[in-house]
């Protein structure tokens, strides 16, 4: 394997070749007219100082490394990411984190863009981590959330990332914390982390933010009914998008009755009442409404100490979260494990053996070649 390649395995973002050919990469096309291109040239290695600086300097391109950075699963790029958010950690803190997720087609982009142009433009610093869906067969990402937040991406005072989510469950990627502290460490006082929109997985994302925002639309029919109550549960606030036109009034509707809905639930942040509002991402009304109930969530959990209190224990979560991850990544690394699967899957395929067996074998061996390890 070429060194520039093997250098770049341990990250959690590949480009995958595009096609072949000077047209579309059809059979028989013409070359094109450039001819064979050049390679680009090769970035320079940055420091763990050259990161620190271009992360509290605000540098967009440095920011976008040093987040990759933390996104990779090599063991080295792990340390250096250690050791940069060790030192980025006393500027952390300082921002609202809101996680907002919502149906397909709810319009949670159209929102984004239009709460973060309006924030910009009120000398706010915003930073947006969007989550695109991995491929459960391809493993890939479209990463396309920039391209629809094209008005937010051009002001300078904004920042927007998107990442895969990689399969994990609750619409967020693995990295999510660390890259939301590092967007605070240089200077982003508001965090906007758009989640893939998964349904009752999003209690993930509900961890690791101040505020949670579910984006609903009118007029989706009985489908949204086995999502609604889990979400609703979890929720400081729901907005229904697309008031505008004919449906207007309609949204308007649905704003009170979920309003009245909330009411009869147990509120996801204690001495806070869940309330619906509705706006319009595409004419602009009602996303300053947003803002102001962002706002007075904060002035409310502040002052009963709940705001700090909650992200106290969300430190604590995210550690034995952390726990969990890695024993797992040590569980299937391991020789004698990754030894016995190939022979446990066809036991298991021709029910030779039961699931709970299987797991006690897989479990058996991983004792067994830990304590042979020990001194």
């Amino acid at each position: 394997m070429p060194e520039d390649q093997a250098s770049q395995e341990g990250f959690t973002t590949h480009v995958m070749d595009g096609v072949k050919g000077g047209h579309d990469g059809m059979k028989g096309s013409p070359p094109s007219r450039t001819g064979t291109r050049t390679p680009a040239g090769k970035r320079r290695n940055l420091t763990l100082e050259d990161y620190y600086q271009g992360v509290i300097n605000r540098d967009r391109t440095i920011i976008a490394r040093a987040i990759t950075l933390i996104e990779s699963n090599a063991p080295h790029h792990f340390e250096t990411a250690q050791e940069l958010l060790q030192k980025l950690l006393p500027l952390t803190g300082n921002s609202i984190r809101i996680g907002i997720s919502g149906v397909p087609g709810a319009g949670k982009s159209s929102i984004i863009e239009a709460l973060g142009t309006s924030l910009c433009s009120a000398d706010h610093r915003v930073a947006v981590l969007a989550v695109d869906p991995s491929s459960s067969i391809t493993k890939g990402s479209i990463l396309g959330d920039k391209t629809r937040m094209a008005e937010l991406a051009r002001m300078e005072n904004s920042f927007i990332r998107p990442s895969p989510s990689g399969g994990m469950l609750g619409g967020v990627a693995r990295k999510s914390r660390e890259t939301m502290l590092l967007c605070e460490a240089a200077g982003y006082d508001v965090i906007l982390i758009e989640t893939v929109g998964v349904g009752q997985n999003e209690i993930t994302v509900r961890s690791m933010v101040d505020f949670f925002l579910l984006v609903l639309i009118t007029g989706a029919g009985d489908e949204l009914q086995g999502m609604k109550k889990g979400v609703m549960e979890i929720c400081d606030a729901i907005v229904v998008n697309k008031a505008d036109g004919e449906n207007l009034i309609p949204a308007r509707s649905a704003a009170a009755d979920y309003t009245n809905m909330l009411h009869y639930l147990t509120p996801a942040t204690a001495g806070w009442t869940p309330r619906a509002l509705a706006c319009s991402a595409r004419d602009r009304t009602g996303i300053d409404d947003i803002w102001d109930l962002i706002q007075e969530f904060r002035r409310t959990t502040d002052s009963s100490g709940v705001f700090q209190e909650r992200r106290r224990l969300q430190v604590l979560e995210w550690v034995f979260n952390m726990v969990t991850e890695q024993l797992t990544e040590r569980f299937y690394s391991h020789d004698g494990v990754r030894r016995i699967i190939p022979s446990l899957k066809e036991d298991l395929m021709s029910d030779r053996i039961s699931p709970t067996m299987a797991v006690k074998k897989l479990l058996e061996v991983y004792d067994r070649v830990r304590i042979d390890r020990q001194p």
